[in-house]
């Protein structure tokens, strides 16, 4: 619910508490007796204002209904200030210090917390009570009570003082909050970053040696008390060394780059792959078979060799592989153990291939 229907459910709370307390008065004379003598002698003039504050708020309601935002905030305000003046001039008879009412659209003011707004109607409160005051007794109408005069002055050119230093000071605190929480995120999105970076390798985006250890270790944790099924794969890039010999060592990077993008582009989400060394990369493979990680790593590797790069001179870019399942009980080390001779029996029979290590032994599954 927003401040403007807040504000009008507190006029009409306030104007069906008037309401009840004339008929009070009515009805238990001898409790009201100033009040019920008034406005038993001036029944009419009662019931008309009480009329013109029905109609006030009815008119702000239909205002606020078809209104476009632009002017909500000051036609509740302009129609506090009517109501204040209105029960002035009903309670000034009845109440002594009735004129305590003209500082509710000052209080109301302070809701919105805006400088501007609390001035201009601060400063038009002033000017219509100078006016009330002043011109019925330069008239000769009525007798100025100067001391009344200048306390009710005080009283709106203080509230208004304090009111702008209430807004200020909410406006300085709500800047260091701001500043506050700005800091704040400003140190969590460098602890990402920093996280991030020693996470990932900064060359190929993937994650690095330690990371990969990291992950390793839980999923088989996992695998021995969920079943979850893990299939490791270590890739190692042919003739590198030769790469970075004839070409240079930038133009090996490029090579570790470009396979990299392959290994983003194909692997799935659940799956995760880094940069295990120099020119290796690991891929583990989850919640998948042995048939289906065996598939994606032979589309890698398929990718990877149509891969055309201008610095290379015409050579293709290849990779051996070896792939290994986990086994209950095997632990990290012998599942490595298994795709180190995978791969070592990959780059022995020709390179350019991939090669699933089965409990018999490594065997070819490309030629």
């Amino acid at each position: 619910m927003s401040w403007n229907r807040k504000i009008m459910i507190y006029y009409w709370f306030g104007a069906i508490l008037l309401f009840l307390v004339q008929g009070l008065s009515f009805i238990f004379p001898d409790i009201f007796t100033g009040a019920a003598e008034y406005w038993q002698y001036n029944s009419s003039t009662a019931i008309s204002v009480d009329l013109c504050i029905v109609l006030l708020l009815s008119v702000t309601e239909i205002w606020l209904r078809r209104e476009k935002k632009v002017y909500l905030k000051r036609a509740v305000l302009l129609c506090g200030l009517v109501l204040s003046y209105i029960l002035y001039f009903l309670l000034t008879p009845v109440i002594d210090g009735s004129e305590i009412v003209l500082i509710m659209p000052l209080l109301i003011s302070l809701v919105y917390f805006e400088r501007m707004l609390l001035k201009a109607f601060a400063l038009l409160n002033i000017l219509i009570y100078v006016v009330i005051a002043l011109v019925p007794a330069a008239l000769g109408l009525t007798r100025l009570d100067i001391s009344d005069f200048i306390l009710v002055m005080a009283v709106l050119i203080i509230g208004t003082l304090l009111g702008q230093g209430v807004i200020t000071r909410s406006l300085e605190m709500r800047k260091a909050v701001e500043g506050l929480v700005k800091s704040e995120q400003k140190l969590i999105v460098e602890k990402t970053i920093s996280d991030k970076l020693l996470k990932m390798d900064a060359l190929t985006g993937l994650y690095n040696h330690k990371t990969f250890h990291e992950y390793i270790e839980n999923l088989i944790q996992h695998a021995e008390t969920n079943g979850v099924s893990i299939h490791l794969a270590i890739l190692d890039i042919d003739n590198f060394k030769a790469i970075n010999d004839i070409f240079g060592h930038w133009v090996g990077d490029i090579v570790l780059k470009e396979v990299a993008q392959v290994l983003l582009e194909l692997m799935s989400p659940n799956d995760f792959a880094a940069r295990y060394g120099g020119e290796e990369f690991a891929l583990i493979f989850t919640d998948t078979t042995a048939e289906q990680a065996y598939a994606c790593s032979e589309a890698i590797r398929s990718k990877v060799e149509e891969i055309r790069m201008p610095q290379l001179d015409g050579r293709t870019i290849t990779f051996s592989a070896g792939l290994c399942s986990y086994y209950i009980g095997d632990g990290k080390e012998k599942l490595f153990r298994n795709a180190d001779a995978a791969l070592y029996y990959a780059k022995r029979s020709g390179k350019n291939r991939v090669i699933v290590h089965q409990i018999k032994g490594p065997i070819v599954c490309m030629t």
